[in-house]
């Protein structure tokens, strides 16, 4: 069998709905539990009540169900919650239905859950941004048109829809492989895309290559499984998520990006792919301080802006301060050509005295010894002699069995 789904939500207000739910699982083949997660008017009908849920709070039941403040009382649940899914050994997925308050007590249960366990979240903030509910975790949202406030026609095809999809998640399990490869973390942009399709096709014999897209939730994600002890090293050519962080822009991956490599002490092997640009939307989203700056625009929605040679020394700074606490194996590669597909000869961003001032700082405030080397490339990031030679380093560090 393929576990329990349990299927969560408010019995308050959507008693019906979460039934009607559980019942199609049921029929579909898989054991289901119904949790009651109402933090005013709990329910007596649910497998699981609230007062159950509620005790798991580090401050006991009275802290989610007397705390008076609504807010307060989701928070609360929200914690409760977390650890009464943590304390099941029979969880093979989960489904919640929930407006804005069922959604922030159920997404962050979900969102410490393995990666690969069923999650799908039918949420009436599903059309908007999702991405404080999702965070870097693979939770599927699913937009119930109507509010979840009763049982229709409408609601009746997409609470099925969505019953019927965790069913399918949990009765077809992935196909079983055998993983003995090492599991690289890779980044990428479109600007450093043939640089990794290259490396990619030269490690994967003897790898397994995962690309992660460096815009923000990406560098977390790439981040998140090296923590968990999913990935034997990380190849981050394409740092840009550093520029936005330092300079605003809207794909930075936090002030955090990097910690990951010192506190797993995990072989790195990176360079400064698309540091030469910072990421905003539309041109009437750039900040006023930066309008008289050298942009390209990449498509209506995303507009880049062309770092300086003084932005340039702050980043590397802040990277190498970041990669000099790390324990472990590090090569930092720097391409003297260019960092990006516009960052060469004849291209827009082309600004060799800019990127000179960038490998300079590296110089300066990167820790060099044995273990810690920088290494000068005279090749454009995309070019084939340059993903050799990271080819090289990551065979040198990352350890075939």
């Amino acid at each position: 069998m393929p576990g329990t789904a349990y299927v969560i939500g408010t019995f308050d207000t959507k008693a019906e709905e979460l039934r009607y739910v559980a019942d199609l699982l049921r029929d579909a083949g898989v054991r289901a539990v119904t949790i009651d997660v109402s933090t005013k008017t709990p329910a007596d009908d649910a497998d699981f009540s609230a007062e159950a849920v509620a005790a798991f709070h580090p401050q006991g039941a009275d802290a989610v169900l007397k705390a008076g403040d609504r807010g307060v009382a989701v928070t609360a649940m929200s914690a409760a919650l977390t650890n009464f899914i943590a304390s099941r050994n029979d969880l093979g997925g989960t489904i919640g239905l929930g407006g804005s308050g069922g959604t922030a007590i159920i997404a962050p249960a979900m969102r410490a859950l393995p990666i690969g366990v069923p999650k799908l979240m039918v949420s009436t903030l599903a059309a908007g941004d999702v991405g404080p509910y999702v965070g870097i975790h693979d939770i599927a949202m699913m937009f119930p048109v109507t509010d979840i406030a009763g049982l229709n026609r409408l609601s009746r095809t997409i609470l099925a829809n969505a019953a019927h999809a965790l069913a399918g998640m949990m009765l077809r399990q992935p196909p079983v492989v055998k993983d003995t490869k090492p599991a690289l973390g890779i980044s990428m942009f479109g600007v450093t895309t043939p640089c990794v399709q290259q490396l990619t096709a030269k490690l994967g014999k003897d790898y397994e290559c995962q690309v992660f897209h460096a815009n923000g939730p990406g560098g977390r994600a790439l981040e998140a499984l090296a923590l968990a002890g999913m990935l034997q090293g990380m190849v981050d050519l394409t740092t840009t998520e550093a520029a936005d962080h330092l300079l605003g822009g809207v794909c930075t991956a936090g002030p955090e990006r990097f910690d990951a490599v010192a506190k797993a002490g995990i072989p790195w092997v990176g360079s400064c792919g698309a540091l030469d640009m910072v990421n905003f939307w539309a041109p009437d989203t750039i900040p006023a301080k930066y309008k008289a700056r050298l942009f390209h625009i990449h498509n209506a929605n995303v507009t880049l802006m062309r770092t300086t040679a003084e932005e340039l020394e702050q980043i590397a700074a802040w990277i190498s301060a970041k990669l000099n606490a790390s324990k472990g194996p590090i090569r930092l590669l720097l391409p003297e050509k260019g960092v990006s597909a516009l960052d060469a000869a004849g291209q827009k961003f082309h600004d060799p005295s800019a990127n000179a001032a960038l490998f300079k700082a590296f110089e300066r405030h990167f820790a060099k010894s044995a273990a810690h080397q920088l290494v000068r490339v005279p090749h454009h990031i995309n070019d084939a002699p340059f993903v050799e030679a990271v080819e090289k380093h990551v065979r040198e560090i990352v350890p075939i069995p």
